[in-house]
């Protein structure tokens, strides 16, 4: 089954040439099913890069997914056009009123700052509080998660003294009773990261609220979930492109700015090949999201 997205945005055409089944509103409004809606909260300055490697990922299941695009009206991003964002993505205020199956808080470039210093954070708290009434499931990524960390269990994120760049190993924490978003990942497998800040796994592991689903000497705990996966954190980014990484160490470069070749990524000294090995796990970890997402929420949403 199909990702449901306007034709106009760039991921449609990215992903039909990708061959990925993409539908359009119209389309989809013949179809006689219970679509999953999925809320995505960009944070990030680079919109289309950021919106097309989620839809990759939502688009890879049996299941039609009906995509809405947020951002927050407190700030507006420098680095894309406002006739963009007013085409294609919805304030808050417009949709705090829906129910979603599942939700997407993306990361933001904002990690030296406190978090009540990041000009959006009031909004931000409101739209943590919607996750919590309207939404199933939400996942929270990278600098998301740790706000979201903060703000609903009081865990700090503390500077690093280097930057977390690069492609990690981790290992998968096992239960007695499997966890449904970890069911078919390998015991070992990998994920990009890229931040200055980290959250302590010991301040994870003192609440009892929380469960650790992965592990990693370099990278911490970098998934994360409440008990009844209605929070889902992932510190990491398994949505990142081939190129993702190769293009932020270039930009770093260029800017002057202290970095280090990415971790286990580049497979030559020319900088010019790349061992991506952690799309598998990423297509795999988004199918079973979406697998819990579909058997939690009921056919109709009620208050």
């Amino acid at each position: 089954m199909p990702i449901v997205i306007d034709r106009n945005i760039p991921a449609y055409s990215i992903l039909s040439k990708e061959r990925i089944f993409v539908m359009t509103q119209e389309r989809a409004q013949m179809q006689d099913i219970r679509p999953i809606e999925i809320a995505l909260l960009n944070l990030m300055p680079t919109k289309v890069e950021t919106e097309t490697q989620f839809m990759r990922l939502l688009s890879n299941s049996p299941l039609q997914v009906n995509i809405t695009l947020i951002h927050t009206e407190t700030y507006r991003s420098k680095n894309t056009e406002a006739e963009y964002l007013d085409r294609f993505y919805q304030p808050f205020e417009s949709i705090k009123h829906k129910h979603f199956d599942g939700m997407i808080v993306t990361g933001a470039p904002v990690e030296d700052l406190d978090f009540s210093d990041v000009a959006y954070w009031d909004e931000l708290k409101r739209i943590f509080d919607f996750t919590s009434t309207n939404v199933t499931s939400t996942i929270f990524i990278c600098w998301g998660a740790m706000a979201a960390l903060h703000y609903f269990y009081g865990i700090e994120k503390y500077p690093l003294s280097r930057k977390l760049f690069g492609v990690f190993t981790h290992r998968k924490v096992h239960f007695e009773t499997p966890d449904p978003l970890m069911r078919g990942v390998s015991d070992e497998f990998h994920m990009c990261h890229s931040r200055h800040s980290a959250v302590r796994e010991k301040d994870i592991a003192k609440d009892e609220r929380l469960k650790i689903l992965a592990t990693s000497n370099r990278a911490g705990a970098p998934i994360v979930t409440n008990l009844d996966h209605s929070r889902v954190f992932v510190l990491g980014h398994m949505e990142y492109d081939r190129d993702t990484l190769k293009k932020e160490y270039e930009r770093d470069l260029a800017k002057g700015l202290p970095i280090d070749k990415p971790f286990c990524y580049f497979l030559d000294k020319e900088c010019t090949k790349i061992n991506m090995n952690w799309s598998s796990t990423a297509n795999l970890f988004y199918n079973n999201w979406l697998n819990f997402v579909y058997q939690t929420t009921p056919y109709e949403f009620k208050d």
